[in-house]
Order: C-alpha cells, then sequence, then structure tokens
C-alpha cells in the first residue's frame, strides 16, 4: 500500500446475556496486509464504550463503560483477513452507545525504505520490540494514549445493546492506508492519524476473485521457471484508495482464488497484477469493479486470454 496499510478492522458483537439491565459484548480484531508495511505491533491498553442515552454522555448515564483493561500486544499484519478476539462477552448496562474507543498505549511499524526495512517506534524502549531492535525514528500517536481512537458506527447511528435476546454484530474498519504517514516537514517521523469507521457485521460482505487460463492459453517459461497462476496477485482498491493485495490459492478444476473478507458494503477496485516479467491480457480487462451489497458476495471472475515473456 504505497506509504500505508489497512491496519485493523474489528467486530463488535452485541448479545443477550439473560437479564433485564445488561448485555454482552464481543470484540474481534482483523486485519488486511499492505505492501510497503512489514509489521504494525500495538499495544491495546483499552477498550470502551461510550454512550448517548436521551442526550446524556454514557449508557445509562455512565460516561465509558470498559470493555478490555487489560493490555494486549499484537502484530496487526498476522490477522489478515482473518479475526481473533479482543473482548469476549461482557456484560455491559442495555443503552445506547455512540462510539468505540480503543486506547493503545504504544506501538511500532516496519516498513519498506530505500530499498531495506526502517523501524519507527513510539519510543525506544518501546515493549513490544524485539530485544536489540535497533529504532530508525518515531512513531507518534495523538491521543491514542488519552483518549483513545474513536470508531463511530455506521452512518453516525448509535448502537443499542439490549437483553431481548437479539444479536448484533458491528464491523469496525481501521484503514490505515489512511492513518499512517510520514510527519510533514523534515523531521523523519510517522504519525498516526486514525481513520476509523463502522457497520453491522450483518451487512458486511466479502468479494471473491477467481483466475482461470482461457482456452489455448499458455503460462511462458521465466529464466528457467514456469510461470503459474499461483503467481498472479489479486489487488482490492477501496474508495480511499487504500489497497490490498492478496495472492491467488489453488481451488477446484484449475480455478485460482483469491478470497477478501470482513469487507464494508460499497464499490470496489480488483485489479490483476502478475509475475515480474510477464505481459498478459484478461477478460474482463483489468481493473474492473466490484459492489459488495449488504450481508452479500461479490465475485470477480478473471480469464486470462494471452500471457507472455515481456
Amino acid at each position: 500500500m504505497s506509504s500505508s496499510l489497512l491496519l485493523a478492522t474489528g467486530l463488535l458483537c452485541l448479545a443477550a446475556c439473560g437479564n433485564d439491565s445488561t448485555g454482552r459484548v464481543t470484540v474481534k480484531l482483523t486485519d488486511a496486509p499492505g505492501d510497503t508495511f512489514e509489521k504494525a505491533v500495538v499495544t491495546i491498553s483499552k477498550v470502551y464504550l461510550k454512550g448517548s442515552v436521551d442526550g446524556e454522555e454514557g449508557a445509562e448515564g455512565k460516561g465509558e463503560v470498559v470493555l478490555r483493561s487489560e493490555p494486549i500486544t499484537t502484530d496487526l499484519l498476522t490477522l489478515a483477513n482473518d479475526a481473533a478476539d479482543l473482548v469476549k462477552d461482557v456484560e455491559v448496562p442495555t443503552g445506547n452507545y455512540r462510539e468505540l474507543r480503543f486506547v493503545i498505549t504504544g506501538g511500532y511499524v516496519q516498513v519498506k525504505e530505500d530499498g531495506g526495512s526502517r523501524i519507527y517506534s513510539t519510543s525506544a524502549n518501546y515493549e513490544g520490540l524485539p530485544p536489540g531492535t535497533q529504532v530508525d525514528g518515531e512513531l507518534h500517536m495523538p491521543s491514542a494514549a488519552s483518549s483513545g481512537l474513536k470508531v463511530k458506527f455506521d452512518k453516525d447511528a448509535d448502537v443499542s445493546v439490549t437483553s431481548d435476546g437479539g444479536q448484533k454484530v458491528i464491523l469496525v474498519d481501521f484503514d490505515v492506508s489512511q492513518s499512517f504517514g510520514r510527519a510533514a516537514g523534515g523531521s523523519g517521523r510517522w504519525v498516526m492519524g486514525p481513520v476509523i469507521k463502522g457497520a453491522d457485521l450483518e451487512f458486511s460482505g466479502n468479494v471473491e476473485v477467481t483466475l482461470r487460463l482461457g482456452a489455448g492459453v499458455q503460462l511462458p517459461v521465466i529464466g528457467d521457471a514456469q510461470v503459474q497462476l499461483s503467481h498472479f496477485t489479486a489487488v482490492l482498491v477501496n474508495a480511499d484508495g487504500g489497497r490490498e493485495p492478496m495472492a491467488f490459492t489453488a481451488g477446484a478444476n484449475g480455478v485460482y482464488v483469491a478470497d477478501f473478507k470482513y469487507l464494508l458494503p460499497g464499490t470496489y477496485s480488483v485489479d490483476l497484477v502478475g509475475p515480474a516479467g510477464v505481459s498478459f491480457t484478461s477478460e474482463p480487462g483489468h481493473p474492473t469493479t466490484a459492489t459488495v451489497g449488504s450481508g452479500a458476495e461479490a465475485s470477480v471472475a478473471f480469464t486470462l486470454t494471452a500471457a507472455s515473456e515481456l
């Protein structure tokens, strides 16, 4: 992802817990990797809900409801296209909540720069750094460790926690392709300015991209190596320009598949990238578009119509 990455998404699951005054909340964390960042490690020390009930702060008048207070350190890139529990089955008061917040007390990113790899950290002695790591520059996280990073829910609507036996799931998209970048000026430091949005998981979907050879098409040999369909990459681009590459894996009947999961509804650009030294054409042409609907799967089926060595 040029100078950024798609860092984190989360799933907020609101479910009944069996009495009239509380519900249960689960938060899951997931991520899609970028091609500039090699690591994105953060320490999340607190997760909490803020509410709004009849114009008052907090559900049932409470300013915040803490979901997690035990720090957890994770490399968000290891969660690619998957989800892991961050909070599970925590009881919270019933009511309406207008935002979810993550308090991040430290972190570092490892990025590809100048033909090498550089590390930018919130401090040289950040506990999440591997032993003996040389820090090349500063990672600045304004307000992340104080008020926390805000997650506004879909269309600025509140999320209701009830005890009626129903379940509500929220997909939170932490798009670091818009959230990480170099600071202005010549300081050389990096800054995290999060762009985070959420939507109901029941309204999320996926894009399945498939790739196959057209009739009579043969992949070239580059050097001594036979090019394979698994050497091609699907790239999903969101409306903000965030890019998520994914390698194809073998499916059935000679079809290769790249499945992008946990996507917010909307229109995405889908590109097809070949291995170095290969020129190719496809049907449909690339890039093309895919529209993700509520709880639906969109599909893009690429067929290689020609392939040759450059």
